[in-house]
Parts: C-alpha cells; structure tokens; sequence
C-alpha cells in the first residue's frame, strides 16, 4: 500500500515541482500509523529522491537551470540543516508539538496558494534584459528550452536574484523543519518572483529539492529513518519521478499550473485539518 501510494505521488512530482514530500507528510499522517517524526523523515528522503530520479532528464531537456541551483543551493542547504534541528525539538519538547508542526505547515501551504491563485498567468513571462538585476546579468543567469506545446525555441531571463536568495534562505528552513522538499514554495518563487515561466520553475525546483539532502543527516542521527517506510516509499517514488519526468516533458504549461494549485490545495487543507484534531480544536473525523 505505501509503494503504491509514494508511485502515484512520484508520477506528480516532476508534473507539479512539489518534491513529494508535501503530499505524503499530510496524507501519511492520516492513512498510516507512523509517528509524525517518522513520516517527516521519509517525506524528506522521498523528496531529495524523487528529485534525483527526474532531475538528469530535465537538465538533459534544458528545462532546469543549473546556473541558479549553484547559487541557491549553499544558501537552502544551511537553513535546510537548521530547519531539522528546530523541527525535532518543536515535536519533543512539549505536549501536542506535533500538532502544531502540522497546523504551521498547512497554513504556509495555503498562504502560498491563495498569492499563486490570485496571481495573473504567469506560464510564459517575458522578462526583458533591462529588467534583470546586477547579479543576474553578471552571472548570466538565463536560459533555453524547446517548447512542444509551441514547437519552438523558447528563452528566458530572470530578475530579482538578491530578494530571491533571503526568500529561499527561509524556504530551507521550511523544508528541513516540516520534512519537505518546500517545492511548494519553489515554483511560485521561481515563477513570480524571478520571472521565470512555470515549467522551468517547476523543473528548476526539483534541482533545488536536492540542496535539502543534508538534512536528511539529522533525522538519520535522531532515529527519525525507519527503513521499513523508507524502503518501500522510496521504490515507489522513485520509479513513479521517472515516469513523471517525462509527462513534465509534453504537458501543457496551463495545466502544470492547476496541477501546482490542486497539489498546494488539497495538501494544505489537509495539514490543517490535522492539526486542529490535535489539539482537540476539531473532532478527530478522520477516526484521529
């Protein structure tokens, strides 16, 4: 049941840029009996791993950008690491932490999706050289790719770089403290704030899920790395990621953008949902 339900999130994690981890923490927590730390470490493993599986067919599209990883991922792996550590003592060091782990997730998770909802189209931004930022256009941070929805070339630049290194510096520590990849975060960071059009944001976002491996160490060392959920769940995603790496590929920017809706949607709705039954806020519906 865990490897069937971590394939079909690795078949939506190269679709949507989410990493997979912010599906399976959520909904593990409701179909499964593992403890929250538990189901954050493997939600961890499962979102660098599904990153790796699609991220070399990607690259090899032009679809991620390997420029920006290299600047963004020094930055996501030191908060990433930070973030752990506080997520773990939040959980252990008082009655219901985890609940309230739970609960700041889901509402970071719809915040995300009510600025993306409320945000224009954004599947092909046309930022012009003079809107790039210094750091930008000395790093020559831009690229290419071959659109089948258009049948052409398509190119790109991005623009605020700075503002973007504090944002993501925060994102790391989202991740490594709930357990995610924060591609949730990613996308909509990489698409409205720099510029960047959805599907290189949401490939560029899988490459940046990789910076957050690190963390995965802390967990390991606090026994939060069960290998009889990391097992199977990484089996799963890992050949589902290879089989959504190729959607990622074909699919229509406007429904990459729904799909990233829909993800952030449902799976803030649902950490929410979690932590007010445990705080004892809301009837435990779901049978607790």
């Amino acid at each position: 049941m865990l490897f069937a339900f971590t394939f079909l999130i690795g078949i939506i994690s190269p679709v949507s840029g989410v990493g997979g981890g912010v599906l399976f923490v959520p909904i593990a927590t409701l179909i499964f009996p593992f403890h929250i730390d538990f189901i954050r470490g493997a939600g961890l493993v499962m979102a660098v791993t599904s990153a790796l599986s699609s991220v070399p067919f990607l690259i090899k599209k032009g679809l991620a950008n390997i420029k920006l990883f290299a600047v963004l991922a020094p930055v996501m792996i030191i908060t990433s690491v930070i973030g752990s550590i506080l997520g773990l003592q939040i959980t252990n060091a008082f009655p219901g932490g985890k609940y309230y782990i739970e609960l700041m997730l889901g509402v970071i998770i719809l915040m995300v999706f009510t600025v993306m909802m409320m945000a224009k189209k954004l599947e092909f931004p046309n930022v012009e050289e003079k809107e790039m930022d210094s750091w930008s256009k000395k790093l020559k941070i831009k690229g290419a790719w071959f659109e089948p929805s258009l049948n052409r070339l398509v190119k790109y630049n991005v623009k605020n770089l700075p503002i973007s290194l504090a944002v993501f510096a925060v994102v790391g520590l989202i991740a490594g403290m709930f357990g995610l990849g924060a591609g949730f975060a990613n996308v909509p960071v990489l698409n409205l704030l720099m510029g960047m059009p959805i599907k290189v944001a949401t490939a560029t976002s899988m490459l940046i899920i990789t910076a957050n491996s690190p963390a995965i160490g802390i967990y390991l060392t606090k026994g939060a790395i069960l290998p009889s959920i990391v097992v199977p769940a990484i089996l799963g995603i890992t050949i589902g990621a290879r089989i959504g790496a190729k959607v990622a590929e074909i699919i229509k920017p406007v429904f990459v953008r729904w799909i990233v809706l829909g993800v952030l949607l449902f799976a803030g709705f649902m950490n929410v949902l979690k932590g007010l039954e445990g705080l004892g806020i809301l009837p435990h519906i779901f049978g607790g």
